[in-house]
């Protein structure tokens, strides 16, 4: 026995990795830009998320472009409903002036 030290734990003891939640961090900025857009709508938004979705969806899709993390499905993301920044301006009509 001895005292003023734990028991030994690590036998048999084996770690797995999270199913979500963890992945590299983005060391060289690649999507820098795309998350201080997402942080700076969230920072005026009262860290309201909603408003922000699709700023999330661009900075998950850098991220998933770059290797940063694993491509998955958006709906199981839960950003399956959020449209793309392309085809919102797309569906968005021109205003034209008529004189």
């Amino acid at each position: 026995m001895s005292f003023g030290r734990p028991p030994s734990v690590n036998v048999g003891f084996k770690t797995t990795p999270p199913d979500r939640g963890s992945f590299p961090l983005d060391h060289y900025g690649e999507c820098s830009k795309q998350m201080k857009e997402y942080m700076e709508c969230l920072k005026k938004n009262s860290s309201t998320s909603t408003p922000c979705r699709t700023f999330n969806k661009q900075y998950l899709e850098c991220r998933m472009s770059k290797g940063l993390m694993e491509r998955d499905e958006w709906y199981k993301l839960g950003l399956g409903d959020v449209e793309d920044a392309a085809s919102a301006k797309a569906r968005v009509p021109s205003q034209s002036t008529s004189t």
